[in-house]
């Protein structure tokens, strides 16, 4: 499975649920698409989302989660990507390119008034799953490998400094009344 395959599946996930704001709906649609693949693909799968976590693993979104999820933890952050991969791939990519383009979704927009945080820790699950369900086992401890690159040192400051996360996301911060 290579990322555009993995897109699709997302895609697909997304059109099958009543909701697709329901991002734990979506994870589950996710899994159940690829039960139906075989094993090597589903194993593929584990590997293309977790370069996908890796790609996504930047301080810039990182403040952004901690923007609108009110505080976010290293695992935290894990369920946001989470929860990001299953809004699409336009979503995930304008997020990586531009954190504060998610001052835009309407989601982000309506969780400023609600509270609502985006964590989706299924998402993390999707193979492991899917796996489980083709096979009867567990996905292979091997299956997989994490590459978390650096974390960008010129974002290196306190999520709670007001004033640098207005100046750096200043939609989310307005947004978000920080």
């Amino acid at each position: 499975m290579d990322p555009n395959t993995f897109w699709t599946l997302i895609a697909d996930a997304r059109a099958q649920v009543t909701d697709p704001s329901d991002s734990d709906a979506v994870a589950a649609a996710a899994s159940a698409l690829l039960a139906t693949r075989p094993p090597a693909e589903i194993v593929a799968a584990q590997q293309v989302l977790w370069d996908l976590l890796a790609l996504s693993y930047r301080n810039p979104l990182w403040a952004a989660a901690y923007l609108i999820n009110g505080g976010c933890s290293d695992d935290g952050f894990d369920y946001f990507r989470g929860w990001l991969v299953v809004q699409g791939r336009e979503v995930f990519e304008s997020a990586l390119s531009d954190p504060d383009s998610l001052a835009s979704l309407p989601a982000v927009i309506a969780a400023a008034e609600s509270g609502e945080e985006f964590e989706c820790e299924a998402t993390l699950n999707i193979a492991w799953d899917a796996y489980l369900t083709a096979t009867g086992m567990k996905l292979p401890e091997d299956a997989f490998t994490i590459r978390y690159p650096e974390l960008d040192p010129d974002w290196d400051f306190d999520f709670d400094d007001s004033a640098e996360l207005s100046s750096r996301l200043p939609r989310l911060a307005a947004l978000f009344d920080v």
